[in-house]
């Protein structure tokens, strides 16, 4: 082989390799960017997760905060990376078959949160409010922002953790029939519609709902953020 093509052909590949690395890199585990300099002076929204959240009930509605001009913060009990799941009923199937997602880095503890930083929160579903709403922590601090009467946003299983903390007592919301139930028994009024708003609290059945609930608290946020 010539000299030349030879040496095009080597760069050719590490031209390559170099673009594989930086693919790599960039499918590193989610982070919400609440660390960099420039998003410091932007309006925050509180993420809660877990292990076990539900991908699509979490992201869609971080993007279009961010596209909004908010900056997101992912909260959990411990700050660490989380595993999101993937949910869906597969034909034949009575019970949601579960699938391993992205990782969410996350941004504080539960026990860090400072309600009055947040302009608003969000309950995303997926397993982990299962566990999550025994977080006293993490109740105090719902209670916070329904008494201070905050922009509150619940999707799926999410419900649970506003129910077990005592504030859905007549409240309408929506979210996936078989939480029915958990929503019930603590007072609330199980609504299924794809976006339903009461006082300050904007809920959805599922992520296929997210095109009509998510919107909605958006706006509630910006006027929120225009109170200041």
């Amino acid at each position: 082989m010539k000299p030349r093509l030879l040496l095009a052909g080597l760069l050719a590949f590490g031209a390559v390799a170099s673009a594989a690395l930086v693919d790599n890199r960039n499918q590193s585990a989610i982070s919400s960017g609440a660390d960099r300099p420039e998003n410091a002076r932007k309006p925050k929204v509180l993420i809660i997760i877990g292990d076990a959240t539900e991908l699509l009930d979490t992201m869609y509605p971080v993007y279009r905060l961010q596209e909004a001009g908010f900056q997101p913060v992912f909260a959990a009990p411990e700050k660490r990376p989380h595993q999101t799941v993937l949910h869906e009923v597969k034909p034949g199937w009575t019970i949601t078959k579960e699938w391993e997602g992205y990782t969410i880095n996350v941004d504080l503890a539960f026990k860090d949160i400072r309600p009055e930083e947040y302009v608003g929160i969000f309950f995303s579903g997926g397993r982990a409010p299962e566990y999550l709403r025994e977080d006293e922590t993490l109740l105090a601090a719902t209670r916070w922002f329904w008494e201070n009467k905050k922009p509150m946003m619940s999707v799926c299983h999410g419900v649970e953790i506003p129910a077990r903390a005592g504030i859905v007592k007549g409240l309408r919301m929506a979210t996936v029939p078989k939480c029915r139930f958990d929503l019930e028994v603590c007072g609330g009024v199980f609504v299924n519609a794809p976006v339903v708003i009461d006082r300050n609290m904007v809920s959805g059945r599922t992520f296929h709902d997210n095109g009509a609930f998510v919107g909605p608290w958006i706006k509630m946020l910006e006027a929120e953020v225009a109170k200041k």
